[in-house]
């Protein structure tokens, strides 16, 4: 049974239980920030292991993570630390539902937020999930007879779903409904030699990973919708009857099952593509590797697909909505159509894995919320980013750039987790975490990353998303393949992506500054055309391109064309497509096919660089890419050229631009808008400060007067007719080299453990790992440099940066008794105008990562990782071990420096 789905009714129920994400905004203060709430602060991934958790830990790191700028936490129960079984407890127990509902009224006092997955660890599954219900590996057996000879095996009637013999010339007899009860079959093969299949399923053995206790047991079968719904009254049975708060949302996580069938899947089969799967299991289950078999394999990929997106996955969500939950959902890892899979949940929700960080793949969630009309779109941020206790606060803000860049406005740190206070440092931890918990040194700093990510976000949950392509995924191609039954496809290993023409397609335009969203076939067909754009649920564009691919199914085609009469552009990249994919009713769809094409083609004149065809009021281009968008007066932000990426919003009079620099080195000079601005601001979402551009007209373009050093990123409020009035955004121009910072430093340890080392004293800054000291060497925390020095010049009056130089790993400054913020990220360098001729005091509060301190438990072999299932593992997945790594530099390595600057207006 399908679940029925109103993008209305659904929009109107995220935007009652995601309040605050808007699909508007307003200029009122051209220079202002909009609210900082609990849903534009960034969120935290938080397990309890075990689930032994109890009220008086719950609550005091809830107001730690209130206290550090977070907005709220995402539930996730897993395994347990040993020795603690006695505190655990059971998954949906009373006691559980408890503890979740007190910990929602907690957080809700605090103003924070929270969020849980359905079930525990991952994927869907658990205790109720039967054999029949379980995630699936088909099973099939072949048995070859001769003329004459009779089938002597035995089957089992309630198991088996087919069992037909074919001849070498294509004749088949269908054998099911011939078993005895005894599992005999009475047939003998008549001439010629004959090959029986016998197709069964068996559970692929997959269960439900880092299990917390109560939730073990079998992954549910996602291609199986009857397996979700059996499996969701086990939480019917919780939650019916639990009258105390709920979490904001629940969430699925992203797929990791082991399944290829399904009992039923061969009538979903031949409802969805119309022929029997059965009549052909050669080209599914034999070695053929011709046509036929990649157009049969082609069908039974896009038959999974649909399953999972019309039947399965809405079942989950809709039983969420009835109880009064949004849905999270991370459909990655699906071999279906992720934009399909991603848009049917309220916040789709990417990750990216390590060193697998491409914001075209995690455009798919962002892509999937923008045409689908979704506010939010969430990010798993920090899995696996580096090895544990050695990440910066910095690699995460450049994590979370490059989340921004891809779309997401709604980050969740991964993770942090439960820790009572009675465990010795560093607590309980999961393995594939940065530890973004109170106990890692770092935490210390969090604050001023939380507070960027909240600028950030406060900003790109704002408006609309103002993109002017639409990138058609010619899935058909990639699903095309005569080897293997399903592909895979992961934000890790992307050769699905890379080595299509979507990748290309999509590279070039991220590259040239187009500003595009993935469509796919189900969703073009809510497209509509209106004043000669595309209209998709969520928002308008400007042109629909489809990158170079072979095979359309017919009804996108038709789409396509359909949308051109009406005053579309379409653009094909190349080439026009070839064929139709798939097998059913193949003849009458390709000749339907080859007519619109034949038509097509006859119409066409030729322009530059390939074809135009004029289509009722529109028009349909064909050739290369680039100077197919120019012709269609598409529009890119040129500052692509320089190193700078971006994304844009719209909101009511004007635009947002949120700009990294992706550079080696600083940018220094204009950049061109695609969008005509009458005025400019920039905001710093690193400080929070905000002031008129320096902007110029040049014929109907704005350009913008930017400095922004390598991997700084700022904001630009650009306004369509409103002329801004306040203060100028400071720019600045150096004056000579930079004059270094003598004198003799004081440092004292203020924070961290395991013990304070003793203060010293220096001339010349290097690490504190350097001093011979086993307590600083062994040290994560904090410690205060202090020096006091005369100025390189006559300085009353002068502005200078201020460089610190190398920092491990970030920094607090104070000059003369003026905070000047915390510093996260190199370029550790801050403008300052508070110099003094001679007397001046610089105050520099460095702190490190926690690499040398687990370090050093190691080398002393003290037991903390005492956990059970994987315990903890290194990114490679061996068993952690830190004994042997070198000291990680610490402090303040310098050499700080001043350099005078002025202030000039481009």
């Amino acid at each position: 049974m399908k679940c029925p789905r109103s993008n209305v009714l659904l929009g109107a129920l995220a935007a009652l239980l995601f309040p605050g994400a808007t699909a508007s905004g307003s200029a009122a203060d051209a220079l202002a920030w909009p609210p900082l709430t609990s849903q534009t602060r960034p969120w935290v991934w938080w397990w309890w292991p075990g689930s032994a958790v109890d009220p008086t830990n719950l609550f005091r790191q809830l107001q730690l993570f209130h206290a550090a700028g977070l907005g709220g936490v995402q539930i996730i129960p897993i395994y347990g630390a040993k020795g603690w079984e006695s505190h655990y407890i059971r998954y949906l127990s009373p006691e559980w539902m408890k503890m979740m509902g007190d910990t929602v009224a907690d957080a809700r006092r605090l103003d924070l937020g929270v969020d849980m997955t359905l079930g525990t660890g991952w994927c869907f599954g658990g205790p109720t999930v039967s054999d029949h219900d379980a995630n699936a590996r088909v099973v099939v057996k072949t048995f070859d007879l001769a003329a004459g000879e009779k089938l002597t095996e035995k089957f089992d009637r309630q198991t088996l779903q087919a069992l037909v013999a074919f001849s070498p010339r294509g004749k088949t007899v269908d054998l099911t409904g011939e078993i005895a009860r005894d599992g005999s079959v009475n047939w003998t093969a008549p001439a010629g030699a004959w090959r029986i299949y016998a197709v069964s399923q068996a559970p692929s053995g997959q269960k439900v990973k880092r299990a917390a206790p109560g939730g073990e047991g079998w992954m549910l079968n996602p291609l199986y919708p009857r397996a979700m719904r059996d499996w969701l009254h086990w939480f019917d049975r919780a939650f019916d009857h639990y009258t105390g708060p709920k979490p904001r949302a629940v969430f699925q996580d992203s797929y990791e099952y082991r399944t290829d069938w399904a009992p039923d899947f061969l009538a979903q089969f031949e409802k969805l593509r119309g022929y029997r799967l059965q009549a052909v299991l050669p080209a599914i289950f034999g070695e053929q590797q011709e046509e036929e078999a990649a157009r049969i394999k082609s069908d039974y990929r896009r038959t999974v697909s649909d399953i999972m997106a019309e039947e399965s996955e809405p079942v989950w969500i809709a039983w969420a909505h009835r109880h009064g939950f949004a849905t999270t959902y991370q459909a990655h890892g699906t071999p279906g159509n992720w934009l399909d899979l991603y848009a049917d949940a309220d916040m789709p929700e990417t990750e990216m894995f390590h060193l697998d960080r491409n914001p075209l793949v995690s455009k798919f969630a962002s892509s999937a919320a923008h045409v689908a009309g979704h506010a939010l779109v969430g990010a798993e941020t920090g899995t696996w980013l580096a090895e544990h206790f050695t990440v910066t606060l910095g690699e995460l803000k450049q994590l979370a750039d490059d989340m921004f860049l891809s779309g997401v406005n709604h980050v969740y740190y991964h993770g942090c987790c439960y820790s009572p206070e009675a465990a010795p440092w560093p607590g309980w931890l999961f393995y594939a975490a940065t530890e973004m918990n109170p106990r890692n040194s770092i935490w210390r700093d969090v604050p001023a990353l939380n507070a960027y990510v909240a600028r950030c976000q406060s900003i790109l949950q704002s408006g609309r998303p103002d993109n002017d392509l639409l990138l058609y995924w010619p899935i058909s191609d990639f699903w095309n393949n005569p080897r293997g039954l399903l592909q895979p496809m992961t934000v890790g290993q992307i050769s699905w992506f890379d080595d299509q023409p979507i990748g290309a397609a999509a590279r070039k335009l991220w590259d040239r500054g187009y500003a595009f969203d993935y469509v796919s076939d189900r969703q073009l067909q809510s497209a509509r055309t209106k004043t000669n754009e595309i209209e998709m649920p969520g928002g308008h564009y400007q042109v629909i391109v489809a990158p170079e691919c072979n095979l359309m199914p017919l009804g996108t085609l038709r789409k396509l064309l359909s949308l051109a009469e009406d005053g579309a552009t379409v653009i094909f990249q190349n080439h026009l497509p070839a064929d139709v994919p798939g097998w059913g009713n193949l003849a009458k769809r390709r000749s339907a096919f080859d007519g619109l094409i034949h038509a097509l083609s006859a119409d066409a004149v030729a322009s530059a660089g390939g074809s135009a065809i004029t289509i009722g009021q529109g028009r349909v281009l064909v050739g290369n890419l680039e100077n197919q968008l120019a012709f269609a007066r598409c529009r890119p932000e040129g500052m692509t050229a320089e190193g700078l990426r971006f994304v844009r919003r719209s909101f009511a009079g004007g635009w947002h631009y949120f700009i990294v620099n992706r550079n080696a080195k600083g940018f220094d000079g204009w950049v061109t808008l695609a969008r005509p601005a009458n005025s400019v601001a920039i905001l710093d979402p690193m400080t929070g400060h905000a002031g008129v551009a320096a902007a110029r007209q040049t014929h109907d373009q704005t350009a913008v007067y930017l400095q922004l050093p390598a991997g700084g990123s700022l904001i630009l409020r650009a306004f369509a007719a409103q002329k801004v009035s306040g203060p100028a955004w400071p720019y600045w121009q150096t004056h000579g080299r930079p004059a270094a910072v003598t004198g003799d430093w004081h440092v004292r340890f203020v924070q961290g453990g395991p013990v304070l080392p003793a203060p010293f004293q220096t001339s010349a800054l290097a690490s504190w790992t350097q001093l011979g000291d086993t307590n600083a060497q062994r040290f994560a925390g904090t410690a205060r440099y202090e020096v006091t020095f005369v100025a390189p010049d006559s300085a009353s009056g002068k502005n200078y940066i201020l460089d610190l130089g190398k920092v491990c790993q970030s920094a607090r400054i104070r000059l003369n008794g003026r905070d000047y913020g915390t510093l996260i990220a190199p370029p550790f360098q801050v403008a300052v105008d508070n110099v003094k001729p001679a007397g001046n005091r610089i105050e520099v509060e460095v702190t490190n990562v926690s690499a040398n301190r687990i370090r050093d438990l190691d080398r002393r072999h003290v037991p903390w990782k005492y956990f059970h299932d994987i315990n903890f593992v290194d990114i490679n997945y061996r068993p952690f071990d830190a004994s042997d790594w070198p000291l990680t530099d610490s402090g303040l390595l310098g050499p700080v420096t001043l350099t005078a600057v002025s202030p000039f207006r481009p």
